[in-house]
């Protein structure tokens, strides 16, 4: 499998994951908990694809997430577009890496649903882990097709 192949078909299984019915009965929360961290795991495991994919011509040996978009490593303008992406508010990036760092804490990123009592509307203030996900896997692939275009370049 490429790397481009590799990267499409992590985030088509995070969709996936993200679209699984955790059902009604009493495992419900925890099942769509762990479809929401699944997915955000799998997410991850794109990033790292994709950071792979775009620096394919760069022969780093190393393709962690937290290296590469961190201080700066190598002088890829693939990587400096990305770092400048997770600096934006407003970005996917920004987003998604301090859940991708939460992943990986004891606490998790998943939470449980406030509970209501019978006969009440629930009202949230913030989207589901999932909806958000959702939301960030949109702009991402936006994003992909325009670091694959500079990429491919080299």
């Amino acid at each position: 499998m490429t790397p481009r192949g590799r990267t499409n078909q992590l985030l088509y299984q995070a969709e996936l994951l993200l679209d699984v019915d955790p059902g009604d009965d009493e495992h419900a929360e925890a099942r769509r908990m762990a479809a929401e961290e699944g997915a955000l795991a799998l997410v991850e495991l794109a990033l790292e694809s994709l950071l792979r994919e775009v620096t394919e011509h760069a022969h780093l040996e190393r393709h962690d997430w937290r290296e590469l978009l961190g201080a700066e490593v190598a002088g890829i303008a693939e990587l400096q577009r990305l770092r400048e992406l997770a600096l934006r508010d407003d970005s996917w990036l920004a987003w998604l890496l301090p859940r991708l760092a939460a992943l990986h804490e004891p606490d998790g990123v998943a939470r449980r649903m406030p509970a209501t009592a019978p006969g009440m509307i629930a009202v949230g203030s913030a989207a589901a882990l999932a909806e958000e996900l959702r939301d960030c896997l949109a702009q991402a692939k936006s994003e992909i097709a325009s670091l694959r275009e500079t990429s491919a370049e080299w």
